[in-house]
């Protein structure tokens, strides 16, 4: 109170009266107040993006949450734009209960120069002080919001499955096998997805105690060629594989899904045991392009 004193004794009469008129931006159903205590340039240049910002944040929290907006008839978030031009970062925040209501008053002191990282971090633990009634450390807040973030999560289960990969971390073989089940991005292929995928063209016995052509725990596809028309136990593992393999491509893009389909072809045509090794190896050949095509896309991405 003694600095905003301070502060109103440097403006004129004038500029005290253009800053209390200042019109107020009203966000996220009243949750979000912005004030400009700042000139009218700032105002203009600054108030409605931070009050776009503060709300854009609050909409990804209340999707992440998978809740409804709620409306507020006073609000939980106020924040203050202040009017210092310099290079000044620090984003303020209190938290004070009124009225059986707690309100986290922000403040940004240099618009221009403001560090959105904390806004976001304060916007969010403000959010979850009005909302879910819950105080969150800044770890927590920044998990909740990378929760939220739908490239964040995803960005960070795929991380998590990288590392089970490497033998890092703390997830669980249950957890990492879903997750190499997973498809993290809809019509989309990583690179990890199309190395997982090729990680399963080969062919396992049903049993243990089983044992491909006789001796073999699991043959690749090229491997299993020679053993087409011989070995009925192959046949028999290559047809259930082919059912596989939309299942194992499909979700990840058209690349991936178009391999899968060949590889199908391919394992379809080798248990009906009808055509030669060579033609089989063209079937084979034609999948392996399309799967190193959506690597190479993958890659690129």
């Amino acid at each position: 109170m003694l600095l905003l004193s301070l502060a109103l004794l440097a403006l004129t009469r004038a500029e005290i009266l253009e800053r209390f008129k200042a019109p107020v931006v009203t966000q996220s159903d009243g949750l979000v107040k912005v004030y400009a205590n700042c000139p009218e340039d700032m105002r203009r240049e600054f108030q409605s993006p931070i009050a776009r910002f503060a709300a854009d944040t609050v909409q990804m929290l209340y999707r992440g949450l998978a809740k409804k907006p709620v409306r507020f008839d006073k609000p939980g978030i106020v924040i203050t734009v202040g009017d210092i031009r310099t290079n000044v970062t620090t984003v303020t925040s209190r938290a004070l209960t009124n009225d059986s209501r707690v309100v986290t008053r922000i403040r940004v002191l240099s618009p221009g120069y403001a560090d959105l990282a904390r806004l976001k971090l304060e916007v969010v633990r403000a959010f979850y002080r009005s909302v879910e009634g819950r105080e969150l450390d800044e770890d927590e807040a920044i998990a909740a919001y990378r929760h939220a973030d739908p490239v964040l999560r995803v960005w960070d289960e795929r991380q998590k499955l990288e590392n089970w990969l490497s033998g890092c971390g703390t997830t669980n073989d249950e957890e990492g096998l879903k997750l190499m089940r997973r498809v993290f991005e809809p019509g989309k292929a990583s690179r990890r997805d199309v190395l997982i995928f090729a990680s399963r063209l080969f062919l396992y016995p049903p049993q243990l105690d089983l044992r491909l052509a006789g001796k073999y725990v699991s043959l690749s596809f090229r491997e299993a060629v020679r053993f087409a028309k011989i070995d009925p136990l192959t046949r028999l593992v290559a047809y259930y594989k082919a059912n596989e393999m939309p299942v194992l491509g499909g979700g990840r893009g058209e690349d991936l899904a178009a391999a899968a389909m060949d590889y199908r072809t391919f394992l379809l045509e080798f248990a009906k045991a009808e055509k030669s090794e060579e033609e089989l190896l063209e079937l084979l050949d034609a999948a392996d392009v399309k799967l190193n095509v959506a690597f190479e896309k993958a890659e690129r991405q």
